[in-house]
């Protein structure tokens, strides 16, 4: 059969997005799955989204990695699918829906902005000089002086594999570029490789950067291989609330394939 699909991007982070409210998209065909997300043989991308009827909320939100496998939250993908659920008419300008993580509220703004609610973070473990939180993604974040010089792919996957094992964790490195900018890049499990961008650990580096004291701002702004993001917080007893995650999210092309 031939699907319908839309080709989005946030910060250069990219999604293959469908409709399947109706439920007619197999969810457990891992293989074609990864095909799609494939550059060569697919459309080509770090992973498919598929918004789906909620009976609650507006809509929900079931992620692929690209290399086919359901996986936990993904920031950017989640400022995508409020651009698409917008586009579809399915929203105005906020909206609620649920993801694997639970729910989450979102806005758009007047420059065409997604401002993304995240899930709270109340524990934030020290891994030697580096630490370790979940953003709705497990996330390792870890300073560095040179993050132009790194290898990120091989260091990703040494530390992704080496420190957390057959499930592992997604890597961050990250430099300070001056008062509260800093760049940030990241080697995302289930893609295995780096990508432009990470949402979940651009808010996992920003937690990091006020756990370690070296920022006293409730806001954040990080630049990633494909742009720039900003993350809004606040400081509570048990850790971090209130989260934002605020960028970008542009339909690049749509068309049909054949499933």
């Amino acid at each position: 059969m031939n699907m319908e699909f839309y080709k989005y991007q946030g910060t250069g982070n990219d999604f293959v997005l469908m409709d399947n409210r109706d439920g007619t998209i197999p969810k457990n065909d891992n293989a074609r799955i990864a095909q799609l997300c494939d550059r060569r043989f697919g459309i080509g991308a770090d992973g498919l989204i598929l918004l789906e009827h909620d009976t609650e909320v507006d809509f929900s939100m079931v992620y692929f990695n690209s290399d086919g496998r359901e996986s936990t939250m993904c920031g950017n993908g989640g400022r995508c699918i409020v651009a698409f659920a917008h586009y579809l008419g399915l929203i105005a300008d906020a909206t609620t829906f649920r993801a694997v993580d639970g729910l989450h509220n979102a806005r758009m703004d007047k420059e065409g902005r997604v401002h993304l609610g995240m899930s709270p973070v109340m524990n934030i473990e020290k891994k030697g000089n580096a630490l370790f939180m979940d953003t709705g993604s497990p996330h390792h974040v870890q300073a560095v002086e040179d993050l132009s010089a790194l290898d990120v792919a091989k260091e990703g996957a040494k530390i992704r594999y080496g420190n957390y094992g057959k499930k592992g964790s997604n890597i961050n490195f990250v430099q300070s570029l001056g008062e509260n900018v800093y760049r940030v890049r990241t080697y995302e499990r289930g893609v295995e490789d780096e990508t432009l961008s990470c949402g979940t650990g651009v808010t996992a580096v920003a937690l990091a950067l006020s756990h370690w004291g070296k920022t006293t701002s409730n806001a954040v702004d990080i630049k990633v291989e494909g742009g720039s993001l900003r993350v809004t917080f606040e400081k509570v007893d048990a850790g971090y609330g209130n989260i934002t995650l605020i960028g970008p999210a542009q339909q690049v092309f749509k068309g049909q394939i054949l499933w």
